[in-house]
């Protein structure tokens, strides 16, 4: 698991935001004896009154929130004034979180290492990471830490009581009584040492590249990699101009290496305390349970001055400002269109809950689909072919923001970018917003609170947190209802909207942000790094009387922190609370299904409480589809959503979709037999859901969409080259985001069947196409292009044979979703073929070892294997093998000593594929090495009885957790993996002993290793040659390309 960063989660905006009652989903009532439970649970008067202490805390208030079946508590803890948010709601998925208000002083990303280092061991759990121990101990199903631009947080799901119990005191401890060795700020924060430590510091070590001293450290690397995302260079540098006073709380590489080891214990002694802190708790544990717990943990301190500073961007009331930094260059995009620019307003205080939400509508009205106003003027008139990263309504702090702007912007089209920005917000203020927009928007709403969910209590703390530590109130968040009424109520008013408009963005008073390519800006970023590096050491040298005695502290600081690592393995881990195996049911619940014809479609039902929703899926399986045409399919299902009709454009389209539909979807969908891996299905994917009064009209929306659609009008080219450009644009960091899974999708290719497909459609090859397209010249035009989505078309959808589908609805609604399901099944044609292919099907490498040249800082790495089907007995044995790996051996080796983000193994139980992975890698070639003897580790390991029962809790995690209605069933329908499947694969995992670990690692990780393939993405180095047996390829390509070296 890879903790998240102020990368993942702290400024972080969306095109539109809105703080408050914006929750996605909400749990029903179910049953009267669930109508009692949720009674008893949510009543307001089993609970105590204001003023009432209990445990150390007084309750202040309290609310009930009918619409969201909750009741939130707000209390404060009397001795040190810590605040306190129960939400009480009958849901077993319990959720707690423990954030602290962490204004960063500087760069130096002291609250991200912060966040990394007070769960490497605390004064109750002083073993070495007891965050990382405790995963595999767990049935959690949410563990994680995020580093937010103001406030850090700590949260976990469990539906295990004693497991929420455990959590919680690791957490309290982690957080509140640290350790922070300087060991492990070294770890964790940063360090110089040898490149390579293991070989570098061996007696017989000659001199060379493995002894170079080099940064290291998790979080410095980890920020170098974010630092390769151009994206987030761009939002991160963004902010740093409009919230100049909010640092970089991630922390800038070039900053990060200032930052001292007494500096991270002072922020901590000065911010992570019960005064500074905030606690969440939510679902059905008695809140009392809870109070007594936290609540003898906070006794042990006193009150203190806490950090209650809310930090607020720039002025910009005298008039427009404007900033131009430098940035990458994108080498998938065209030279010419490298700019990125927007434009901000500031938009008041986001403690005004019902301005805030009518803001958001604003924001969603402005930006959301290719109908809207902003769409039009600045992609569709051809200024740019996607929004900038920072582009949409941020509310997260006091004081929100709203910005538009572009990628892939010509020099010349930068000022015309604000330019189109300000005349369409002043044509929007004219003409008005259409009423049938704004009633779309609420019936989204609407749909949003029936729409149930397994992760409600997550979802629901994530949503609150930044706007609690702004001074927003939580109560008034949650107050839905009340939010929803008042804006109907203001919206009745005529010319409400747009005298918001009005009154925040029919002005001047702007921000205009520009980031400008450099041809150097790589090259000025390593060589600011060798500057900075050569300093520190000098730096070094001086204090230490000489290079070399520098040099030889340095190297004893590494092989000290080797030496701890090390030592970890084998620690004696019984301080740590655990769950067992035996707390795992040997019986998997049944959600039972039915299976009917309805024509000639196959259809799977399931009927539960669905609080008046009907949910939707269907696959046409297609035989024989050709390589070129299933390359263009991510094309096909955009260009469906994008183009519109002959008889209604894709406007009148969305607006359709928003009055009568939650969403309609069209995607690929491949799987691997579960019997066979040469075998697999494929086809072309819909889905939907509504109320269930809707379900005609949305089975009619799907089949206009897809069959309706016009690849033939005039401005279809023009449309569908913008979509070819918006991919393209930012393909590389998006890759960046994520590189470790392009790796080892690239390394399954060759492997197995349904590897190739999954390569071809949504691996480095489907960028490598996109960006091909996107870079045509105008006077190629896209017509071979179009005929090719044109005859997907002709097959995507069929009422025959080859059509499945599954719908999940009330039983009270199933007789009416058949005939529904019938009108549209026969309003479908009955057959649908695809032609046949008229080359070979592409031939992906095997054993081999690929590199992709890429413009970043760290690097990506993958090695895989083939092994067996879903139900091979060797399935499960491998699967607890991975778990084994990860948690026993590669997060020691890689992240902890390699000072990778993360790095693990992998089972792919459906896919009959085994492997490894790295992210944000700084030594990739020792990391394939680690991977390479990893099968020779394993059969030699003498594993426990408890290594044994810990991969078994780490693997229980994923299958029983918590399913949101919606998804049931779904594994049976999709992958043809069928209960009784389920079941034996879930005994035999429970039943897995050491030696079936050690007899899959000898057979596959070992007598297979010939078969593996490997993947690298990153800088290419001096070690990438054709003598070492790598193949260099460009994006996209099957076939290598020379080495030129």
């Amino acid at each position: 698991m890879l903790r998240a960063s102020s990368a993942c989660a702290s400024k972080a905006s969306t095109r539109s935001v809105t703080s408050g009652p914006s929750w996605r989903i909400a749990r029903p009532l179910r049953s009267e004896s669930l109508r009692r439970g949720y009674a008893s649970i949510t009543d307001l008067s089993k609970y105590p009154q204001p003023g009432d202490q209990l445990h150390g805390f007084t309750f202040k208030r309290a609310k009930h929130v009918p619409e969201l079946e909750l009741t939130a508590l707000h209390l404060q803890h009397d001795k040190t004034g810590a605040d306190y948010l129960h939400i009480a709601r009958d849901d077993k998925n319990n959720v707690f979180s423990i954030g602290f208000k962490t204004n960063p002083p500087d760069d130096t990303g002291v609250p991200h290492i912060l966040e990394h280092t007070t769960l490497c061991g605390s004064e109750k759990y002083p073993i070495r990471d007891p965050f990382f121990k405790m995963l595999p101990r767990s049935l959690s199903n949410f563990m994680n830490a995020f580093t937010s631009s103001d406030h850090t947080t700590y949260p976990f799901a469990t539906t295990n009581p004693r497991d929420f119990n455990n959590l919680m005191s690791v957490y309290l401890d982690a957080t509140l009584h640290p350790l922070l060795t300087r060991n492990d700020f070294n770890q964790e924060g940063w360090r110089i040492g040898p490149q390579n430590p293991v070989s570098a510091l061996s007696e017989d070590a000659p001199r060379g590249e493995d002894d170079k001293l080099v940064f290291k450290g998790v979080v410095y690397n980890e920020m170098k990699g974010q630092m390769s995302d151009a994206s987030y260079l761009f939002y991160i540098r963004f902010q740093d101009h409009i919230f100049p006073a909010i640092h970089n709380s991630g922390g800038d590489p070039q900053k990060i290496t200032d930052l001292t080891y007494q500096q991270l214990k002072d922020f901590h002694a000065e911010h992570y305390h019960p005064s500074n802190a905030k606690v969440f708790t939510y679902g059905d544990i008695p809140l009392e349970e809870h109070l007594k717990e936290i609540g003898s943990r906070l006794e042990r301190f006193e009150k203190i001055q806490k950090d209650s500073e809310i930090r607020g961007p720039i002025s910009l009331d005298q008039g427009p400002q404007y900033v131009t930094v430098k940035g990458p260059i994108d080498p998938l995009v065209d030279q010419d269109m490298q700019f990125k620019t927007s434009t901000s307003w500031l938009m008041g205080d986001m403690t005004n809950i019902l301005e805030t939400f009518s803001l958001g509508v604003i924001s969603s009205l402005l930006l959301d689909g290719y109908g809207s106003p902003m769409y039009r003027n600045l992609i569709e008139a051809g200024l740019g072919p996607d929004f900038s990263p920072n582009t949409g309504f941020d509310s997260s702090g006091k004081t929100g923001v709203f910005s538009v702007g572009l990628n892939g912007v010509r020099e010349a089209d930068v000022p015309k970018v604000k330019a189109a920005v300000q005349k369409t917000l002043q044509e929007v203020k004219e003409s008005g917003f259409e009423k049938n927009k704004v009633d779309g928007l609420l019936h989204q709403l609407e749909l949003s609170l029936k729409h149930k969910t397994a992760h409600f209590g997550m979802g629901i703390m994530q949503r609150l947190k930044p706007g609690w530590f702004n001074g927003v109130d939580p109560f008034d968040a949650l107050a839905w209802d009340e939010t929803v009424s008042a804006f109907k109520e203001k919206y009745a008013q005529p010319g409400y909207l747009e005298s918001l408009l009005e009154k925040y963005l029919l002005n001047d008073n702007t921000l205009t942000f520009t980031m400008e390519p450099s041809t150097t800006f790589s090259e000025e970023l390593a060589a600011e790094e060798a500057t900075r590096l050569a300093s520190k050491i000098a730096e070094a040298a001086e204090n230490a009387g000489g290079e070399e005695k520098a040099r030889q502290q340095l190297e004893k600081q590494e092989l000290e922190l080797l030496e701890i690592q090390e030592a970890a393995r084998n620690q004696d881990l019984s301080c740590l609370p655990t769950v067992h195996v035996k707390d795992i049911p040997r019986q998997k619940e049944i959600k039972p299904v039915r299976d009917t014809l309805v024509g000639n479609a196959k259809v799977q039902w399931r009927e539960a409480p669905t609080n008046g929703l009907t949910y939707f899926r269907a696959v046409n399986s297609l035989e024989g589809l050709p390589d070129d045409l299933r390359s263009l399919v991510p094309l096909f299902t955009e260009s469906v959503m994008r183009l519109g009709t002959k008889d209604k454009s894709m406007e009148e389209l969305e607006d359709l979709i928003k009055l009568k539909t939650g969403g309609v979807r069209t995607m690929y969908h491949s799987s691997t037999s579960p019997t066979d891996l040469t075998k697999y299905t494929e086809g072309l994917a819909f889905s939907g859901y509504a109320l269930d009064r809707n379900v005609p009209a949305m089975y009619e929306i799907l089949r206009t969409l897809i069959l309706q659609t016009n690849f033939d009008g005039p401005d279809a080219a023009a449309k569908i080259r913008q979509l070819l450009q918006a991919s393209a644009t930012g393909a590389v960091n998006s890759v960046a985001e994520v590189g470790h899974s392009f790796a080892r999708r690239f390394a399954e290719a060759g492997l197995t069947p349904e590897g190739r497909l999954a390569e071809q459609i949504g691996g480095l090859t489907q960028v490598g196409l996109t960006a091909e397209l996107a870079a045509r010249p105008l006077s190629d035009g896209l017509a071979d292009v179009i005929s090719k989505l044109k005859s997907i078309q002709e097959f995507a959808i069929s009422g025959g044979s080859g059509l499945r589908v599954a719908l999940t609805c009330g039983p009270e609604s199933a007789s009416a979703n058949e005939a529904a399901l019938n009108n549209f099944l026969s309003g479908l044609p009955q057959s649908s073929t695809p032609p046949k292919a008229s080359s070979p099907p592409t031939v992906y490498p095997r054993n081999s070892k690929s590199f992709f040249p890429l413009p970043y800082q760290v690097y990506y790495t993958a090695l895989s294997l083939p092994t067996v089907p879903y139900t091979h007995a060797a399935g499960a044995p491998l699967q607890i093998l991975s778990q084994l790996l990860t948690h026993r051996h590669l997060h020691h080796e890689i992240r902890e000593k390699g000072g990778a983000y993360g790095g693990g193994a992998y089972s792919k139980g459906l896919g009959g594929l085994f492997g490894f992975y790295s992210y944000r890698d700084p030594n990739p070639q020792n990391t394939l090495k680690i991977m390479r003897d990893a099968g020779v580790w394993a059969r030699e390991k003498e594993w426990t009885d408890r290594d044994i029962e810990e991969a078994k809790l780490s693997v229980f995690q994923g299958l029983d957790a918590p399913e949101s209605v919606s998804e049931e069933g779904m594994v049976r329908f999709l992958s043809g993996v069928d209960e009784q499947m389920q079941q034996l694969r879930r005994e035999r995992l429970l039943d897995v002993n050491a030696e079936d670990v050690k007899e899959v690692a000898q057979k596959f990780l070992v007598e297979q290793l010939d078969n593996a393939s490997t993947a690298v993405l990153g800088e290419r180095g001096d070690w990438v040659t054709d003598k070492d047996g790598w193949q260099v390829r460009e994006l996209g390509m099957s076939e290598p390309v020379p080495d030129s070296a």
